[in-house]
């Protein structure tokens, strides 16, 4: 078959009017446009050609001083039947945002702690270096992850520290009247006056959330356009002080000045004498009648010469030897992020209805704003600028928060659409002068998680018709602000890619050639009227929450308003808890690591109460 006719074969698959054929293409393309640019160059260099022709030169990161003082513990790892055993007074399972938080809490009040990781553990020393060894060593499924039907790709960190080792520091806290509706709706008394305050800011000290110093030429994009058009908009608040502007945060950050996990909680609760294991999967609970007393899971068999896995299936690298490891205690804490907690309790035989369900992505649609001069958007800070404009819900839509987004190009080439080779490389080409602009939506929850007979988490989703207002206006606010902030072209991510000339050069930031009034109000009518079908729109999720919320309900809701999880019958199951992005009992439109590390303080003080008194 000709170049020419394996490109008609595969645009026909992309536009096909078949849901199953246009996500067996956007599986495949997105896959393939990734590696096309991300994997390491043939001649052995660690640069893509590819990538290297777009211009790409990242800034080289910088090295940190000292590693962080985090340390897995070193345990047998060999292949062998005899399971591993250990005991604690708590078992951590996930050492993210919310498990960090529950360790250091909990250690700190002398609790004896063991925090079990699917993730590998990296410290300064050993975190990658390029897109490529990024998201196969720090990823979960080695950041090839989507819903069922390829429509939403998914990014979620796995690794010792979770998703604060490779997220952009954004440190937004939840809107007032979300925590309102959440105190209200469903009977978590405290989340909306002085008792989060009060957890929200010991946080913010924790992790050294400040504002953001320097905004980058995409940021300023954003800050520029909001200004001509008077919308509110600010510096985005994060936890970096010290940050270098290298732009590696998506690989880790080899400097040591992101608050991520192993620099801050996970240091705390190592100091006070918590144990981390990395690369264990915990499978299920180990329950003595209807009490949690433990976890069961497949601790992964190294090389003791090399530290490499021990495969199962010669060539197949992912069939990787285990081990099994059995761990006790008085109280087991999940906090595997929304994706794996449900898993666990579904494994086990004690999942309560509601698990796995209200399924919530913060669905976010993509604008790129093609300026005059070079954006190079992976140079500096990741993110650093937002417009809150549209948080407030209205019009039958929900509420969003704008942010501007970084791009190494493996990730660049899988956001942007595929509608045919020469498409896909001018849009490659125009990397450089590229300004993504990005909406974190709230969506209305009609996601789903379950597990394969063969033990996999399948994620189905399905956006709502509010959810579709949503992201189209979005889009539109996403336009508007890309033509106030000077673009020369706008790109709304689709398949196939819509595109408006303003008829601007230079950079000129006044109005287009004749016509193009007009042209971009025809325009924003495309975009109000976009399909937003399984592989139609372009859709991402770096969030995902939920699955096991927390409430009042016992028929309602997984967990009760202290993160006691609940079992089929809807009673508390004793010593059970969940501290992740699963309690929520909503989306919340925003980054949600803060909250997330917020709500994680009034989880541990129920752990440590209830500890206290079983003790």
């Amino acid at each position: 078959m000709s170049p020419a006719d394996r490109e008609r074969l595969l645009l026909r698959w992309a536009r096909s009017p078949l849901g199953l054929r246009r996500s067996g293409f956007q599986a495949f393309r997105k896959l393939l446009s990734f590696l096309a640019y991300a994997a390491p160059g043939t001649d052995g260099s660690a640069r893509n050609p590819l990538a290297t022709s777009l211009g790409y030169m990242p800034d080289a990161p910088p090295t940190a001083a000292a590693p962080a003082a985090v340390r897995p513990l070193d345990l047998d790892r060999s292949a062998n039947d005899d399971p591993v055993t250990l005991e604690a007074d708590v078992i951590v399972v996930g050492s993210g945002a919310g498990g960090g938080v529950v360790a250091a809490e909990l250690a700190a009040a002398g609790r004896s702690v063991l925090v079990l990781e699917a993730g590998p553990f990296v410290d300064e020393t050993t975190m990658p270096r390029t897109e490529m060894e990024a998201f196969s060593r720090l990823y979960l499924n080695h950041g090839v992850l989507s819903t069922w039907d390829a429509s939403i790709s998914l990014l979620a960190g796995s690794a010792v520290g979770g998703g604060t080792v490779v997220n952009w520091m954004t440190c937004i806290d939840i809107p007032a009247p979300i925590r309102r509706e959440w105190a209200a709706d469903h009977g978590l008394a405290g989340l909306d006056g002085a008792e989060w305050d009060a957890d929200r800011a010991a946080i913010e000290l924790e992790i050294g959330v400040a504002d953001c110093e320097t905004a980058p030429p995409k940021d300023a994009a954003i800050l520029r356009g909001a200004a001509a058009l008077g919308w509110e908009a600010a510096p985005i608040r994060r936890n970096g002080a010290g940050c270098a502007d290298c732009g590696s945060c998506p690989f880790g950050c080899t400097r040591g000045t992101k608050q991520s996990g192993i620099r801050a909680h996970l240091a705390t609760a190592s100091a006070a004498g918590a144990r981390i294991v990395d690369r264990v999967r915990v499978t299920r609970l180990v329950l003595d009648q209807d009490r949690v007393v433990g976890v069961e899971g497949n601790l992964l068999v190294t090389d003791p010469a090399t530290g490499l896995p021990v495969l199962a299936a010669p060539g197949d690298p992912t069939a990787a030897r285990v081990r099994r490891l059995v761990a006790r205690a008085q109280q087991v804490v999940l906090a595997a992020g929304a994706l794996r907690t449900p898993a666990i309790v579904q494994a086990s035989g004690v999942a309560h209805p509601a698990a796995g369900r209200h399924l919530r992505l913060h669905p976010v649609p993509v604008v790129a704003a093609r300026m005059a001069e070079p954006v190079d958007m992976w140079r500096g800070i990741m993110q650093a600028a937002r417009s809150a404009e549209f948080m407030a819900p209205g019009g039958g839509r929900h509420g969003y928060v704008i942010e501007s987004a970084p791009g190494h190009p493996g990730l660049l080439a899988l956001a942007l659409p595929w509608d045919g080779a020469a498409d896909h490389a001018e849009l490659m080409t125009a990397g450089r002068f590229l300004a993504p602009i990005v909406a974190v939506t709230r969506d209305g929850g009609a996601g789903r998680t379950t597990l394969t007979r063969a033990g996999r988490v399948r994620i189905d989703y399905r956006l709502d018709a509010t959810g579709v207002a949503t992201l189209r206006h979005a889009l539109g606010s996403m336009a508007r602000l890309a033509r106030a902030a000077g673009a020369v072209e706008i790109l709304a991510a689709a398949t196939p890619i819509i595109r408006h000339d303003t008829g601007r050069t230079g950079g000129a930031r006044g109005a287009g050639g004749a016509g193009e009034a007009a042209r971009f109000e025809a325009f924003l009518e495309r975009l109000a009227a976009m399909d937003f079908g399984p592989n139609r729109g372009t859709v991402f999720s770096a969030h995902q929450m939920g699955t096991l919320r927390m409430g009042a309900s016992a028929a309602d809701h997984a967990a009760d308003p202290g993160g006691r999880v609940r079992g089929p019958g809807g009673r508390v199951i004793p010593g059970l808890y969940v501290a992740d992005s699963s309690t929520f009992p909503t989306g919340i439109g925003v980054n949600p690591m803060l909250a997330v590390m917020t709500m994680a303080k009034r989880v541990a003080r129920m752990v440590r109460a209830e500890g206290r008194a079983s003790g």
